[in-house]
């Protein structure tokens, strides 16, 4: 919705959608940016370090630079979200996902790779609904 190039590096802005039940990257944190999450569909489980909370839509979730977290679909419904990244990250990180996913390449070796070009340090095992 918003890359780097249009908000002079200072944010991201994306929209997710079609997140299926269960769907949720592993625990990891971003080194360079705050991630901001607004819930448009769908319920997601947030795990953040003061403990799980349930999101449904409309709930806004601040995740500070650094901060360890995941999320998980926890609604049998698809999920549909905003993301906010500041300052501007990861642009490149979901592009690159997606065209390896529309080639059936995703593997875990592949995800390591994008996660280090992006800053994301990886501190759990990624979950197979991820692959």
């Amino acid at each position: 919705l918003a890359t780097a190039e249009q908000t002079a590096g200072q944010f991201t802005l994306l929209q997710t959608q079609d997140e299926p039940p269960g769907f949720g990257p592993p625990l990891h944190r971003h080194r360079d940016a705050a991630e901001a999450f607004f819930v448009l569909e769908g319920d997601y489980l947030m795990h953040l370090p003061n403990g799980p909370q349930l999101c449904p839509p409309g709930s806004f979730v601040y995740v500070p630079r650094d901060t360890p977290h995941t999320f998980t679909v926890a609604s049998t419904v698809p999920g549909k979200k905003i993301n906010l990244l500041a300052p501007a990250a990861m642009v490149g990180f979901f592009e690159q996902l997606a065209a390896a996913e529309a080639d059936g390449r995703v593997t875990p070796e592949l995800l390591d790779g994008l996660f280090a070009d992006n800053d994301v340090e990886v501190l759990g095992p990624v979950p197979d609904s991820y692959l």
